[in-house]
């Protein structure tokens, strides 16, 4: 992943130590599902160790892993967008800490101050913008005859 998406690149400092004021630690060991594609989107997490993989359900076939997630990388980024519905799923692919973020604190935050909730807002964009393009990719390599072929 680009590290524009990475917590450390992606805000300043006191934008990180902000957020990092409504976080809490929390675990998940390998095999847990943390979300699932359609479901009400609630909180979002930054990996601190572990990987995390994000899917897509594909109708008659297992999921399709479309990116994988390790340290400082924001998981989830539905929350941050009406109506708040999760686009993909994730997976604990190993044991994996994380800091947790509910999402309407940070909501919260974001609306009264505009400079925060700009900061977020351009960082959760930079991570969508890459998701898709991660994602378009992987479907591309799964299911196109040709493969992805040549970048545009």
């Amino acid at each position: 992943m680009t590290s524009t998406t990475n917590l450390s690149a992606g805000l300043t400092g006191e934008h990180r130590e902000r957020l990092m004021r409504v976080a809490r630690e929390v675990s998940f060991d390998a095999g847990t599902r943390m979300f699932e594609e359609g479901r009400r989107a609630d909180r979002f997490w930054i990996v601190r160790t572990g990987t995390v993989v994000l899917d897509l359900h594909v109708p008659g076939r297992r999921a399709a892993v479309v990116e994988s997630l390790g340290h400082g990388e924001l998981v989830g980024w539905s929350w941050h967008f009406a109506p708040y519905v999760w686009h993909l799923g994730a997976e604990a692919m190993s044991p994996v800490r994380a800091y947790e973020f509910d999402a309407e604190t940070v909501r919260a935050m974001c609306a009264q101050d505009p400079g925060f909730g700009r900061a977020i807002a351009t960082w959760v964009g930079r991570v969508v913008a890459d998701r898709l393009h991660a994602s378009r990719i992987r479907l591309l390599d799964l299911y196109a005859p040709y493969g992805s072929g040549s970048p545009l």
